[in-house]
């Protein structure tokens, strides 16, 4: 008697056009052209089979630098039917951090693109390829690696990694998260049952696919045999404007794009039943400004750790529930700790989630062992809930600021400016924003003006680290203890 099989042991393109074909797969929104399952397979054996012929061992883990585009998909289900990792960097990154984190991996391929291949090459160690014609001697294109597709799928298990993706800034330390194809599944599974799916479903990807949120619609997708739009660049006219063409289900969007599309008077569409609204605090003014166009606005707690959504509010709860994010999501559990042990409804604490979708670690084992406990995942989140189970996230244990969906870092912030020339010490911290939710704010101190700071922080920060607000003290407020009391800093950088 033959064994039980756990599905899935084949990747789940290799899957789908194995059952609908014909169904569509992927649309380029910005090219007007259309792909089914069937011919994504094809060109997923393509890409496999460059990446058997250009990787010097099976397995290990193939990077990217490729920015929002329908090759994602290729690489991502390319890199599983081998059984290797996919790592789809941050093409807005400087040079030293990407090194920094391609020398945690130790990738065995970095796949760029045209605009990016100049990049690639700068940073990398490893053989690189490009999914467009290649210029540079030192690049192939990935096309013409192995003409002739010729690939055994991998078996797959679902404690394998599948994905990594990192979450630091340009600062700190990286720390890669590591997603299993159980993970993907189980997040993609656990969204169905709180959104729904029909056949016809179309998931717009205007985010980028170097972060959870772009990356999650093509597991989805996949899975349910419905199709993905992808748009390069999310402008709100434009996005607008795709969505009704190509009959967009839903979209995920952070509140800075969602209030963007909003401003310039965009009515949704019949087709759109779902706009999830993630990646840092929503406005509750934006909620309400959305219901009240009949936007189908799903505030949604969620990070990469747990493969996207944790909590997710369809629109009746958001309507009736200000500022909440809605019950977990099936098969996951949300904690609230105070002092270690769970709390009552109504009482704040840190947030602590559990469940299948939860990362297996980080690529540091130190990090992981700082992240877990008796009760889960830490997130560093700080919240309650109802007697219901409806969530509510309040703000952070420690210092981190999340502007237009990205996170940073305040704490290395501080530091790259106190590495600045005249500067004697620097506290930052995260300021509320009508567009970003947060923005970056810097209170210095030292004989030193504020375009200096500014641009000694572009030479060494990602564009979202650096800070939109710097006023130059005398001194940093403190506490008692010596500390910097960090509200006194947010009513000097406010008054």
């Amino acid at each position: 008697m033959r064994e039980p099989v756990e599905w899935p042991t084949r990747d789940l393109v290799a899957h789908r056009a194995g059952t609908t074909p014909e169904r569509t797969a992927i649309v380029d929104a910005d090219r007007g052209e259309e792909r089914t399952y069937r011919e994504l397979d094809a060109a997923v054996d393509s890409v496999a089979a460059a990446f058997d012929a250009a990787c010097a061992s099976d397995g290990g883990r193939v990077a990217a630098l490729v920015d929002t585009r329908p090759a994602v998909a290729e690489l991502l289900y390319g890199a599983m039917r081998t059984g290797r990792t996919f790592v789809p960097l941050n093409v807005e990154l400087a040079p030293e951090t990407l090194r920094t984190q391609l020398d945690a991996l130790e990738a065995d391929l970095l796949v760029c693109e045209r605009e990016t291949e100049s990049l690639a090459a700068e940073v990398a160690d490893s053989p690189v390829v490009s999914v467009d014609e290649a210029d540079a001697a030192a690049v192939n294109a990935l096309a013409d690696v192995a003409p002739t597709p010729d690939v055994t799928p991998a078996e797959l298990s679902k404690d394998q990694t599948a994905l990594i993706l990192f979450t630091s800034g340009t600062t700190s330390e990286p720390k890669g998260v590591r997603l299993t194809l159980g993970n993907l599944v189980a997040s993609a599974t656990a969204s169905a049952f709180r959104l729904g799916v029909v056949p016809e479903d179309r998931w717009l990807v205007c985010l980028p696919t170097y972060h959870m949120g772009g990356l999650a619609p093509f597991i989805r997708s996949a899975l349910y045999g419905t199709a993905v739009v992808v748009q390069r660049q999310f402008e709100p006219g434009e996005t607008a404007r795709v969505m009704d063409d190509h009959g967009v289900t839903g979209v995920s969007l952070v509140p800075t794009m969602c209030k963007r599309l909003v401003d310039t008077g965009w009515v949704p569409g019949d087709a759109l039943r779902s706009v999830l609204l993630g990646g840092g605090p929503a406005d509750p003014e934006l909620v309400e400004r959305c219901l009240a166009r009949d936007i189908p606005v799903c505030p949604t707690y969620g990070m990469t750790e747990a493969a996207s959504q944790i909590a997710t509010a369809l629109p009746a709860t958001a309507g009736q529930s200000r500022d909440t994010v809605g019950q977990s999501l099936v098969n996951t559990t949300v904690t609230v700790l105070v002092d270690g042990e769970p709390a009552d409804p109504g009482d704040r604490g840190e947030l602590v989630v559990s469940g299948p979708t939860v990362t297996p670690g980080y690529l540091d084992d130190r990090a992981t062992d700082d992240a877990f406990g008796e009760f889960g995942f830490h997130t560093g989140d700080r919240g309650y809930r109802d007697e219901d189970g409806r969530l509510w996230v309040v703000g952070r244990v420690d210092d981190r600021i999340v502007t237009g969906g990205e996170n940073v870092d305040a704490a290395a912030v501080a530091s790259t400016i106190r590495d600045c020339p005249g500067v004697e010490d620097a506290a930052v911290v995260g300021q509320p924003d009508e567009e970003w939710g947060q923005r970056v704010a810097a209170l210095v101190v030292g004989d030193v003006g504020d375009d200096a700071v500014l641009a000694h922080c572009r030479s060494d920060l990602a564009t979202y680290e650096v800070p939109k607000t710097v006023r130059v003290v005398d001194s940093l407020p403190r506490t008692p203890s010596g500390t910097v009391d960090r509200d006194a800093v947010q009513r000097l950088l406010q008054s």
